[in-house]
């Protein structure tokens, strides 16, 4: 019932909501949409609220800022333009199961259904891309839909939410009560599943665990670390999830990603019982749907996953369970072992493969990638955040840095260039006292380097290791596979970076020689401010594993003969 001495409006309304919600951060670009809220924010110290210089960055790291924490970020823009901006960073909340809620301004009730400025039908228009979207017309339902949307982001299987605010309704007034604080809800895995699991494990020769996906937590770590230690099991990582399981470990056999160790696939094609907890097993970790079988897989599958939805959504298997991971976790640890000496031999050999996988392999350049992370390893913190943006350069890293905390990986499953820049900001906001270091290249790097700004105003420091071949590498990879010799459109003409960095009042330095990498590296670490390391490398050492011209020759073969 309506509660006279409780009058506030509705802008004031959302804001208690937030708090009441433990939020601490928010991310917006200010728009006149939602004047009410920003007002409301004013008289809210404990919510810091972080100005970015373009939506899709202010989405973004308030996606990151939800893989990070577990808790939705909350990202507020503006209506038309604004929002289009920011359905990125949703698409990628989306697809990486990243809590988060989008709050976007609206058009005044009055003025709806005649394309009045800037109108756009947000409950449409961020359908595909959402959990759940909704517009809030009378601001004594506020505290029910902003309830409604944390649980909605956080449950099951975690995801974006978006709530429209039409302008007239944030300034209009209405005395309601207070909603709780939200409480996210996982399913459990039942004494049966856990039983079966442990017949399957007890029965099977060449047992392998993948691990990946949200709802981690660092004791949910702690707990699958223990199950695999006390089974003596080989754990691998779904794409761009290595910080699931220490990479130190003697148990830890790689990455199931792009450009993954060929022995691990081959064991993963061979193994007589997969623990998939967490992936949902999807393109990219399942080698483009080539892993497993559809939909039947070969290989007797155990599914863990958050979302009921997604256990038979494409895979059948053996045994599918329903839970978040810190209660399967939990509940695995708690497992009586089995014998598994029937596998010591193989995971043994396993960790061998993975340890001869990533010894630094020297590629080509002046400057080659492999030395730069030949001295990541030696001088990064174990703890440090890496934050990945999408493209070729990439490879290096996944390959060869090892990650030993949770959460320490940021990286958009999706493949959204301009994710980096951002990404790297809400981990050095969320975790000040750790290193985070960012890999981007050139290409991705100017789709948000603006952000740079940002970092000046509030004093984030991570270091940018911007990949300059002076292209977008992966998409002339691919015309060199499909049309060999008849690249297009991919080259760049790029700016002097670390000038662009200087500008900003940033560290800013080039790189062209691997001896330089070091000091230069130092530098930046020592500089107590956002920094950029412009890294000048040779377009030819395109992967890891082989180049442009080699890639060329191999199609140009290819197509000769057929």
């Amino acid at each position: 019932m309506p509660n006279s001495s409780n009058m506030r409006t509705g802008g004031q309304i959302l804001v208690d909501q937030l708090k009441i919600h433990r939020v601490d951060t928010a991310f917006c670009v200010p728009g006149e949409s939602y004047l009410a809220a920003l007002d409301a924010l004013h008289d809210a110290p404990e919510i810091r609220l972080l100005t970015c210089r373009h939506e899709a960055n202010a989405a973004n790291m308030a996606e990151a800022y939800g893989k990070l924490t577990g808790r939705p970020g909350i990202c507020f823009v503006t209506r038309g333009p604004g929002a289009c901006h920011a359905v990125v960073g949703l698409h990628t909340a989306f697809q990486d199961s990243s809590p988060l809620i989008l709050f976007v301004g609206q058009v005044g009730r009055s003025m709806m259904e005649r394309e009045a400025f800037q109108e756009m039908d947000f409950r449409r228009f961020f359908g595909q891309v959402s959990k759940w979207s909704a517009e809030i017309q009378d601001p004594a339902r506020i505290p029910e839909l902003v309830s409604q949307a944390f649980h909605v982001a956080t449950s099951g299987r975690p995801g974006p939410v978006v709530l429209s605010l039409p302008e007239d309704m944030l300034v209009e007034l209405a005395g309601v009560g207070d909603a709780r604080a939200y409480r996210g809800v996982q399913a459990h895995p039942g004494p049966d599943d856990m039983a079966q699991l442990r017949s399957l494990l007890a029965a099977a020769k060449r047992p392998v665990i993948m691990l990946g996906g949200r709802t981690w937590t660092p004791g949910a770590v702690a707990d699958i670390t223990a199950f695999a230690e006390a089974n003596n099991l080989p754990v691998c990582c779904a794409f761009r999830n290595q910080d699931r399981f220490d990479n130190h470990h003697d148990n830890y056999v790689g990455e199931v990603g792009i450009g993954s160790n060929p022995a691990l696939l081959a064991r993963l094609q061979e193994t007589d019982l997969l623990i998939a907890a967490g992936p949902r097993l999807g393109e990219t970790t399942t080698q483009g749907y080539s892993l497993l079988d559809i939909p039947v897989p070969k290989q007797p599958l155990v599914h863990i996953h958050p979302d009921a939805g997604e256990l038979g959504r494409v895979y059948q298997a053996a045994l599918p369970i329903n839970a978040g991971m810190a209660a399967f976790a939990a509940a695995a640890a708690a497992l009586e072992p089995v014998d598994s000496s029937a596998w010591a031999g193989d995971v043994a050999a396993a960790r061998q493969d993975y340890l001869d996988y990533v010894e630094i392999q020297p590629t080509l350049g002046d400057l080659d990638l492999a030395d730069v992370l030949r001295v990541l390893r030696e001088r990064l913190p174990k703890d440090s955040l890496v934050a990945n943006d999408a493209g070729n350069f990439a490879g290096w890293a996944h390959r060869y840095l090892p990650f030993s905390t949770y959460p320490s990986q940021v990286g958009p499953t999706n493949g959204a260039m301009g994710y980096g820049v951002p990404a790297a900001l809400a981990a050095a906001l969320v975790f000040p006292s750790r290193t985070t270091v960012c890999f981007v290249g050139d290409g991705g790097f100017l789709m948000a380097g603006n952000e740079l700004a940002t970092a000046l105003q509030y004093d984030l420091k991570p270091i940018y290791l911007v990949i300059n071949n002076s292209m977008f590498g992966t998409i002339r990879m691919h015309q060199e596979r499909e049309y060999p010799g008849r690249e297009v459109a991919t080259e760049l003409r790029n700016p002097n970076f670390a000038a662009y960095a200087q500008s900003f009042g940033a560290h800013g330095e080039i790189v062209e020689r691997s001896e330089d990498f070091a000091a230069a590296l130092d530098r930046a670490l020592a500089a107590d401010k956002v920094a950029v390391l412009e890294l000048r490398t040779d377009p030819e050492a395109i992967t890891s594993k082989t180049t442009l011209t080699a890639i060329r020759e191999a199609a140009m073969a290819r197509q000769g003969g057929s």
